[in-house]
């Protein structure tokens, strides 16, 4: 055995030695004919007549070489090292035909490998931390179709300190938090924590130390308020100061001690944020007054829970205890008996499941869009690998008299199929290449559109090894489909047939046409399924933009202000934004201003129940607290009523406008203006009826809702939106906003603006990214089956030159013969728009989920794309179809 290891690595050195191999060999050769010379010398013999015996004897020099290489070469390796040269010069010298095979392919892996980046970092990438797979995510199951996974604080701290098979039980909640920094407020995105948070993910800071559950009490360590602060916020705001621990933070206007450092590849739990720093969880009330979320109790569900599973412990056996646990915790934490009894009656429980990714709501929107898109994207491959199999095989067409001639002169089939399949995997590995270096563009590109309207949003695109796996394995399909067949079909059939006329015997080159012919009309097919599937999608976007929203969104423009952290509350806030509101409306451009709680389609909603004696019970409506002149800016019709006005205090009675849906529901078949209306123990004067407005979502209808005047808002501190229209450009308006806020209200962090046009994109961001990803992927189809169609009729038309010269010698008319060429593509093209229209109208099922008011088997959608695959069709038919038409007879007998 250790003589074989020993060859092996010699063998293996001669890869690296040949030069100096056949040097040392030559010289060794030579030195052994001239011993034979001189012992014949020796024996009598001239120089002239040894030299000649030495020659006899000893043979062919140049065959002994070749004899001694096999012996030190490995020869699989060789062969295929030779091959590859072979392949790469052939290629080189078809410089037309290799770039677009490099272009096809570009197309095809690139836009696979680009989508499965994306959702690599979405939904399989774990968390950089170390043993994730002990990570689990809770969640609420309470007999709803699907779990919650928001927890109220008095459920987290019952589940806290359980550690029968958890060695940590964390929660934290994410949030945009005011930072003072040296121009003011800003806001800052950063993390609550509990105490078990930085335990559980087992991540060394980078200085100091990390937030510990004495830092989780109500009203902070008795040590002083801490701060972790990310490696990125340490850079930018302390310009990595190594005495960074100790400084002082100051956030929601309440000093906090730093006294760690994250590094750059911790995040936390949620792989679509980027935190600048962490914050303990108990300080909740202060991080966010006015508000309070955690005195809120089982009444406010905003914490995400998450755990590290103890060792040994598995996924079934923390269930098992979870289900056990759930009810005693909630009859520890929750005295509200009627939350108890219902709890009970929808048997809540606890679960747990796998959480080594994290979590992001982000998965539950764009997992089965992202999935959908990376099935069309396989359909690309797919045709990318067809086009060029049918290129190849028209190719290995036009070398069958090569191939017959190396196959008489003693080559194997084995041999040449290997030759021509290293030619695809060079190919393959080209594309491969190339859509590796291009994809995190388009993969960021992906991510930006599919994080748009997250201003703290981050997915890493990154290539690691999935993403090196995947296009591996790209590559390598890729080869087996685009060579396998056409090396078979080129080297097939006996030595006989490849002999007589080059491979050209009638029966022999009619039967090597099918297989050509099959793979076009596959290609048509599966060009139609993407051209369907993108069809339909963009009718269902369209459709979707053309629903009425019940406001005009062109020239809207929305301007939000937090008023959070300032000293000013109730009438004297409300002054504030009067002023504001005059400031803005006196800026170029500017037509009207006025003022809401909760902008439409922002994915925000607030409820409450609505009833009178005619309703027959109470009625969930939408709310909403708008200002003077909110429906004439935001052109809601206003059928019945008047307006609020800023003197519609609470001193001259509770006021409340009802739009179409509500008046309907609370007073059916009656005027409602001048009636009242019940909230909870208030009553409101209905003053105006509105039209319908689609707040909460464009698919859903209008929900019922009551709109409430700003000058009546319970709440001290309103943080509200400004509702601007703008004749114009939008991009003035910020600065100029930023101004007035900076001189009115200096304590408040910089207004954001955002168009009404970009929040609509924004609310159907999953349906855009869908449409206009599978409209890119149908044109990127056309493309490839254009360019296929029309290489391999091209190259299948050269290679009738002769038969097409005999019919025009004996009298075929020009037209005849184009007619001819586009009369068999033809057949090819409608076969595949038959098979393609009929697995179109199998497969588009599978997109009916995602379709707005569009049926998923929509026959102008259908018609449609078969046409204009048909006219690609027929336009990548034609110029062969002319150019066989344009063939002078005698040129073309002679051609070959």
């Amino acid at each position: 055995m250790g003589s074989g290891i020993h060859a092996f690595s010699l063998r293996v050195k001669m890869l690296f030695r040949k030069r100096r191999m056949d040097r040392e060999m030559a010289e060794e050769l030579e030195f052994h004919q001239a011993m034979i010379r001189e012992k014949l010398m020796r024996e009598g013999a001239a120089l002239n007549q040894a030299e000649a015996s030495a020659r006899k004897q000893f043979g062919n020099p140049a065959r002994w070489h070749e004899r001694l290489r096999e012996l030190w070469q490995i020869q699989p390796l060789e062969n295929l090292l030779r091959d590859v040269s072979f392949s790469f010069r052939r290629l080189r010298k078809s410089p037309g035909f290799t770039s677009v095979a490099l272009l096809t392919l570009l197309l095809g892996v690139g836009a696979n490998t680009a989508i499965f980046s994306l959702i690599n970092g979405l939904l399989l990438r774990p968390l950089p931390v170390p043993q994730a797979d002990r990570l689990v995510v809770l969640h609420i199951d309470d007999g709803d179709p699907e779990p919650t996974y928001n927890f109220s604080a008095p459920i987290f701290r019952g589940l806290e300190p359980n550690h029968q098979v958890f060695s940590d039980v964390f929660a934290y909640f994410s949030a945009p938090l005011q930072v003072h920094g040296r121009t003011g407020n800003e806001e800052i995105q950063g993390v609550m924590v509990s105490g078990q948070y930085f335990r559980a993910f087992q991540t060394p800071p980078l200085l100091g130390r990390y937030l510990t559950p004495q830092d989780d009490q109500r009203g902070g360590n008795p040590a002083g308020l801490a701060v972790v602060i990310s490696e990125n916020f340490w850079q930018s705001w302390f310009n990595r100061d190594s005495n960074v621990i100790g400084r002082k933070l100051v956030i929601a206007n309440t000093p906090f001690t730093v006294v760690g450092v994250m590094p750059k590849r911790f995040f936390g739990a949620d792989p679509t944020q980027r935190p600048s720093f962490f914050v303990p969880l108990s300080m909740e009330p202060t991080l966010d007054a006015p508000y309070d979320m955690t005195d809120s109790g089982v009444h406010s569900n905003w914490l995400m829970v998450m755990a590290r599973l103890k060792p040994g412990v598995t996924l079934q056996q923390a269930n098992a205890a979870l289900l056990a646990m759930s009810m005693p915790i909630v009859r520890e934490q929750v005295s509200d008996a009627d939350w108890i009894t219902n709890a009970e009656q929808t048997h809540l429980h606890f679960a747990a499941e796998p959480g080594s990714k994290g979590f992001t709501y982000m998965r539950r929107s764009f997992g089965k869009p992202l999935v959908a898109m990376f099935v069309m994207c396989g359909g690309i491959l797919l045709l990318a690998c067809l086009n060029l199999a049918s290129l190849l095989m028209a190719r290995g067409a036009a070398r069958e008299r090569e191939l017959a001639t190396r196959l008489s002169l003693g080559a194997s089939r084995r041999r040449l199929v290997q030759q021509l399949l290293v030619e695809s995997l060079l190919i393959a590995v080209g594309g491969t290449a190339a859509a590796l270096a291009l994809s995190p563009l388009v993969a960021q590109s992906l991510a930006a559109m599919v994080l748009r309207g997250s201003s703290a949003g981050y997915l890493d695109t990154s290539i690691d090894i999935r993403v090196f796996l995947f296009a591996a394995a790209a590559a390598i399909i890729a080869t087996l489909l685009i060579g396998l067949v056409p090396a078979l079909q080129a080297t097939g059939g006996t030595l006989n047939q490849h002999i007589k006329n080059g491979g050209h015997s009638q029966n022999f080159h009619a039967r090597h046409r099918i297989v050509p012919r099959f793979l076009m009309a596959t290609e048509v097919a599966v060009a139609l399924v993407l051209l369907v599937g993108a069809g339909l999608l963009a009718t269902s976007l369209v459709r979707l933009y053309r629903t009425g929203l019940g406001f005009q969104s062109k020239g809207l423009v929305n301007i939000s202000f937090n008023m959070d952290k300032q000293p000013l509350e109730g009438a004297a806030l409300i002054q504030l934004y009067q002023a504001l509101g005059d400031g803005l409306r006196r800026l170029p451009g500017v037509r009207s201003v006025s003022w809401e709680n909760v902008p439409p389609l922002t994915g925000m909603t607030i409820n409450a129940s609505y009833q009178t004696p005619l309703s027959h019970g109470d009625h969930l409506l939408y709310e909403n607290a708008v200002a003077p002149g909110y429906f004439q800016t935001m052109r809601i019709p206003m059928f019945a009523g008047r307006d609020f006005r800023w003197n519609d205090t609470t001193r001259s009675g509770k006021k409340v406008i009802l739009n179409r849906a509500a008046a309907k529901l609370l007073f059916p078949g009656q005027n409602p203006i001048g009636h009242q209306v019940m909230r909870g123990k208030g009553a409101y004067q209905v003053v105006a009826v509105v039209g319908n407005v689609h707040y909460a979502s464009i698919q859903k209808s209008a929900p019922a809702a009551a709109y409430s005047p700003v000058t009546q808002d319970e709440f001290k501190k309103p943080s509200y939106t400004a509702v601007v229209r703008i004749d114009g450009p939008a991009a003035p308006l910020a600065a100029a906003a930023r101004a007035l806020a900076t001189r009115l209200a200096p304590s408040i962090p910089a207004p954001v603006m955002t168009t009404m046009d970009s929040v609509i994109n924004d609310s159907i961001s999953s349906e855009r990214m869908m449409a206009l990803l599978s409209v890119f992927f149908a044109a990127c189809a056309l493309l490839i089956t254009a360019i296929g169609l029309y290489g391999t009729l091209a190259y299948a038309t050269a290679r009738r030159t002769s038969e097409i010269g005999i019919r025009m010698a004996l009298g075929a008319q020009r037209a005849q013969v184009a007619a001819l060429v586009l009369r068999e593509n033809a057949w090819i093209a409608a076969g595949g728009l038959s098979a393609g229209l009929l697995a179109a109208f199998l497969a588009s099922r599978t997109l009916a989920g995602f379709l707005y008011d569009t049926s998923a088997r929509n026959p102008e959608v259908m018609l449609a794309s078969g046409l204009l695959l048909a006219i690609v069709a027929t336009a990548a038919s034609l110029i062969p179809a002319i150019r066989a038409a344009r063939i002078e007879p005698i040129t073309a007998i002679r051609h070959e």
